[in-house]
C-alpha cells in the first residue's frame, strides 16, 4: 500500500503544478538522449579504471509482497517469472539510471522478480549497483562501442553520436536466448506504476510495443534527400506509420531475432552514412524499419519531452491524461536543474528517487 500512497502523492503533486501553470505547452516530440555534456563534480574517483568511491546511497530492501508467485528467492536469469529490464550504465548518466531502478523497485509488487540487464561500456560498476542495491537481479553485459562506431554518422546533438545510445539495438544479441521479451527503457526517467503491468502487455503479431504519436508531423524526421528519393521514400508504402520514442519499448526478442531486425537497422545506418537521409541519432532507423508495425501502448507509460531545453531553461507540463512513467527527454535532465537551483515543476517528481550521495 505504501507505494499506492506515494504515487497519489506524487501524481497530486504534478497536477497541482499543471492547474497552477499558465498553460499546457505544446512540443513537439522529442527522442530520449544520452548526453554527453552532464557533469557529477567528484562524483565518481577513478583510479586505473576503478571506481574508487561510491557516490550513492544505499536504497532499501525491497521484497515481495504476499501476492507474488515467489517469494524470496534468488532468481536464475533463465526464470519464466521473471520481468527483464534493460538500462544502460554510464558513468555520465550513471545519477539518472540509479534513480531509475530505484523507482522501478519502489513502486513494484514483486520487485525480487525483476531482473535488471545493465549495458556498459565502463568497467567495475558491477560493485557500484550492488551495494546500491542489496539482493538485486542482476546482470553486466559490455557493449563493444567498436560494433557501432564505424555506423554512426554526426548529428545535430553530439550526445546522439555516442556508442551506448546504440546499445538497445543488440539486445538479442547480448542477452541469453533464454530471455524471450525484454522492456528497454532510457536512464532519464521515473516510474510511478508497477512495471508489471507494462511487461503483460499483448504485442499481438508485433515485435514492438510502445506509445504511439500520430499527430507528430513524421515526414520531418528525414530529410528532403530522403523524401526525393523514391527508392527510399517507398519503404514506408502502404504503411501508416506514427512516431515513437525509443526510450521505452516492450521488445519480442525471438521475433528480433528470427526476423533478424539488427541487420536492418544497421542497413539504414550505412544508408546514412553515404546519403544523409535523417538528422537526428538512433531514432530514425527504428522509425524506418518499424514504423506503422508497433504495437500501440497506453500514452501514459511514456509522458515524454519533460527535459525540454536546458539551454533556454524551458519547462514543460505532462499530456493530459494518466502518468505511469515520467519521462525527460530532451536536453534538460531533473539531476543538473536540482542541483543548479533551476529546477522546473516536475522534476520534484524525480527528487525522491535520487540515490546521489551528495544529493538534498
Amino acid at each position: 500500500m505504501l507505494w499506492i500512497m506515494k504515487f497519489s502523492g506524487f501524481f497530486s503533486a504534478a497536477m497541482i503544478m499543471i492547474v497552477l501553470s499558465p498553460s499546457l505547452q505544446s512540443f513537439p516530440p522529442a527522442e530520449a538522449i544520452r548526453s554527453s555534456n552532464l557533469q557529477f563534480s567528484g562524483q565518481i574517483a577513478t583510479a586505473g579504471n576503478k571506481i574508487t568511491r561510491l557516490p550513492f546511497k544505499k536504497a532499501s530492501v525491497f521484497v515481495n509482497s504476499d501476492k507474488c508467485r515467489s517469494k524470496s528467492k534468488r532468481f536464475s536469469v533463465c526464470d519464466e517469472s521473471l520481468i527483464h529490464i534493460a538500462i544502460t550504465l554510464d558513468v555520465e548518466y550513471l545519477r539518472g539510471s540509479i534513480a531509475a531502478v530505484h523507482s522501478i523497485l519502489q513502486h513494484s509488487v514483486c520487485p525480487e522478480n525483476i531482473f535488471f540487464h545493465f549495458l556498459v561500456s565502463e568497467s567495475n560498476l558491477e560493485t557500484l549497483v550492488s551495494s546500491t542495491f542489496p539482493k538485486l537481479n542482476f546482470k553486466l553485459y559490455f557493449f563493444n562501442p567498436d560494433l557501432v562506431r564505424t555506423l554512426i554518422s554526426s548529428s545535430v546533438r553530439s550526445a546522439l553520436e555516442q556508442p551506448l545510445n546504440y546499445a538497445r539495438n543488440y539486445l538479442a544479441d547480448l542477452l541469453p536466448r533464454c530471455v524471450s521479451r525484454i522492456i528497454y527503457l532510457d536512464s532519464d526517467l521515473v516510474l510511478v506504476d508497477d512495471v508489471s503491468k507494462l511487461w503483460i502487455t499483448s504485442l499481438g503479431t508485433k515485435t514492438i510495443g510502445a506509445p504511439e504519436y500520430c499527430h507528430a508531423n513524421f515526414t520531418n524526421y528525414f530529410t528532403a534527400k530522403f523524401w526525393q528519393n523514391k527508392r527510399y521514400s517507398r519503404t514506408f508504402s502502404g504503411r501508416s506509420p506514427c512516431y515513437f520514442n525509443t526510450g521505452v519499448m516492450v521488445i519480442d526478442l525471438v521475433k528480433w531475432r528470427r526476423v533478424g531486425y539488427t541487420k536492418r537497422i544497421e542497413k539504414w545506418m550505412e544508408i546514412q552514412k553515404s546519403e544523409r537521409i535523417y538528422e537526428l541519432g538512433s531514432l530514425p532507423p527504428y522509425l524506418l524499419v518499424f514504423g506503422g508495425r508497433v504495437a500501440p501502448i497506453e500514452h501514459r507509460w511514456n509522458q515524454h519531452g519533460l527535459g525540454g531545453d536546458n539551454v533556454k531553461g524551458s519547462c514543460r507540463d505532462l499530456h493530459p491524461g494518466p502518468v505511469s512513467l515520467l519521462h525527460w527527454s530532451g536536453s534538460g535532465k531533473p539531476w543538473i536543474r536540482l542541483d543548479s537551483k533551476r529546477a522546473c515543476p516536475l522534476d520534484s517528481l524525480w527528487a525522491p528517487y535520487d540515490l546521489y550521495g551528495y544529493s538534498t
